[in-house]
C-alpha cells in the first residue's frame, strides 16, 4: 500500500514480438505512474542465440530485444526472466502475450503462485477448440488460476507501436470496469489510445475471427479480383464475425464490431494479410 492506496506491479508472460512491444508500452508508464512499481518482469522462454548468448541475458545486456524486436529499446525498467514462477512472484498484474497453444501449460504451472488478488488480461488472439466446444483464451486462464481476466485486442501492428506509429486497443472486460480503466492506464500513451467495452466475448472473438476474414481476402488476390471485391468480402466478413460471435454468445453487443478490436482490426489484418502473399509470391519468382 501507499498511501493508503494500492501499488502495483506488473509482469508480462510473453516476449515476443508483441510481448516485448507490450512490455515497452506498460514500462512506459509504470516509471511514472505513482500507483505502480517501477519495474516490469518480462518472463522470456529462454534461447540460446546463434551467438551462444542467453536470450534473456542479452536482453537485459541490451535493453534490447535482438531476436524478436532488434534496435527498438525496451525501457531500463524492463528486466528480462528465464524463470517463469520468479516473474509472476508478487505482480498482482499478469500481462498474458504468448502463441494460443501454450497458455493452458503455463496456467497449470502459476496455480497457487500467484498473489492474492491478482488481476489478469490477455492480449492473445484465437481460442483452444476443445471436445465440449470453443474456449475462449481468457476464460481458460480465469478458469485455470481462478483470477479475473480481461483482453486487449486492436488493429495493433507491433512493429508500428514499437516505432509509436499511432494505434488503438480495445480493453473487453465483464462487470468490473475500475480494473478495466486500470488496464487501460497502464497501456494508453499519446501514440497508443485505449477504450473499455463491457463485452468481453466481443471483443475477445473480434480478435479470433478476423483471420478467417483475412484468408478470404488474401484468396481475392490470388484470383485476380480488384478492390471491389476486397470490400465486399470484408463487409460480409465483418457481418458473419458479429452472427457468429452472437451464436456462441447471445451477450455480445452490435457497438463492439465498430471499435478497434472490430472493424479497425479486420482491415489491418487484410491489408497485412494481402502484404505478406505479396511479398511471398515475390520471394517464390526471385527464386525460381
Amino acid at each position: 500500500m501507499e498511501n493508503g492506496h494500492a501499488k502495483y506491479r506488473v509482469a508480462v508472460i510473453g516476449s515476443g514480438n508483441w510481448g516485448s512491444v507490450a512490455s515497452r508500452l506498460i514500462a512506459s508508464n509504470t516509471a511514472k505512474l505513482p500507483s505502480f512499481y517501477d519495474e516490469v518482469r518480462m518472463w522470456v522462454f529462454e534461447e540460446i542465440l546463434p551467438t551462444g548468448r542467453k536470450l534473456s541475458e542479452s536482453i537485459n545486456e541490451q535493453n534490447e530485444n535482438c531476436k524478436y524486436l532488434p534496435g527498438i529499446k525496451l525501457g531500463t525498467n524492463v528486466i528480462a526472466d528465464p524463470d517463469l514462477e520468479s516473474a509472476v512472484k508478487d505482480a498482482n498484474m499478469l500481462v498474458f502475450v504468448t502463441p494460443h497453444q501454450f497458455v493452458e501449460g503455463i496456467c497449470k504451472k502459476l496455480v497457487g503462485k500467484l498473489t492474492p488478488g491478482a488481476e489478469a488480461i490477455s492480449l492473445i488472439k484465437g481460442m483452444e477448440v476443445k471436445m465440449e466446444g470453443p474456449c475462449m483464451i481468457s476464460k481458460l486462464i480465469a478458469d485455470t488460476l481462478g483470477i479475473n481476466c480481461c483482453v486487449l485486442m486492436g488493429a495493433n501492428i507491433a512493429n508500428e507501436i514499437a516505432v509509436e506509429e499511432f494505434s488503438e486497443a480495445t480493453i473487453g472486460y465483464r462487470k468490473d470496469k475500475e480494473v478495466a480503466n486500470r488496464w487501460a492506464k497502464l497501456f494508453t500513451t499519446p501514440y497508443f489510445l485505449v477504450s473499455v467495452a463491457e463485452d468481453i466475448e466481443g471483443v475477445e472473438l473480434c480478435g479470433t475471427l478476423k483471420n478467417i476474414v483475412a484468408i478470404a481476402a488474401g484468396l481475392v488476390d490470388g484470383l485476380d479480383m480488384g478492390n471491389n471485391t476486397k470490400a465486399a468480402i470484408m463487409r460480409i466478413g465483418l457481418r458473419e464475425m458479429r452472427a457468429f460471435s452472437k451464436l456462441l454468445f447471445p451477450s455480445v453487443r452490435d457497438n463492439t464490431f465498430f471499435e478497434s478490436c472490430g472493424v479497425a482490426d479486420l482491415i489491418t489484418t487484410c491489408r497485412t494479410y494481402l502484404h505478406h502473399c505479396q511479398l511471398t509470391i515475390q520471394q517464390m519468382d526471385t527464386e525460381k
